[in-house]
C-alpha cells in the first residue's frame, strides 16, 4: 500500500466547492471534484456533466475518475486523492476504486445530500456510504469526510 501525503484537505476541499459553484453557474448539477497528486499538485478538476444530455452518470466523480484512469495508471492514482464536494455514490465510489485511487475526501455525506435532495428526478441520491462500496473490494481506499459540512450545504440552497 502506498503511503499517502499529508494534505491541507480544507483548503483542496475549498477548491472543489470553487468547481462545484463553476458548474452551478454554467448550468450544471452544484458538484465538483478535483484530483491531488501526491506532491499537493492539482492535476485535474471536474464539474458535473449532467446537462446538456441529461446523463445520469455524469457525475463529477465519475467523470474525473475516468478522465484520471486514461491519463495515469493505478500506480500513480494509488498515491492521488480525489477531493469532492459530496460523498462518491456507488456508482463513483466503484469508478475510484477501479481506477486505483488512494483517498477520497468528501464534504457532504450521501445521508446529507439525500435529506436536501430528497427523492429529485435529477438526483435519486442513494444513502450508502462509499466506505461500504470501498470495504467490499481487495484494496484499501482511505476516506476522510464528512468535512466543511455548512459549506458543502450552501452549495446546494435552492437547487433541489
Amino acid at each position: 500500500m502506498t503511503a499517502l501525503p499529508a494534505l491541507d484537505h480544507d483548503h483542496f476541499m475549498r477548491l472543489a466547492f470553487r468547481v462545484a459553484e463553476e458548474s452551478h453557474r454554467n448550468g450544471q448539477h452544484p458538484f465538483g471534484a478535483i484530483l491531488v497528486g501526491a506532491d499537493g499538485t492539482v492535476l485535474m478538476e471536474q464539474g458535473n456533466g449532467y446537462m446538456p444530455n441529461r446523463d445520469m452518470t455524469g457525475h463529477a466523480e465519475r467523470v474525473l475518475m475516468t478522465r484520471a484512469g486514461i491519463e495515469y495508471g493505478p500506480e500513480f492514482l494509488a498515491g492521488c486523492t480525489m477531493y469532492t464536494s459530496a460523498e462518491p455514490c456507488a456508482m463513483c465510489a466503484g469508478a475510484a476504486y477501479w481506477v486505483g485511487l488512494g483517498r477520497v475526501v468528501y464534504g457532504l455525506s450521501e445521508r446529507q445530500l439525500k435529506d436536501i435532495t430528497g427523492n429529485h428526478p435529477e438526483n435519486p441520491t442513494l444513502d450508502l456510504s462509499c466506505e461500504i462500496v470501498f470495504a467490499a473490494g481487495q484494496r484499501h481506499v482511505e476516506v476522510v469526510g464528512p468535512i466543511l459540512v455548512e459549506e458543502a450545504q450552501k452549495l446546494h440552497e435552492g437547487v433541489w
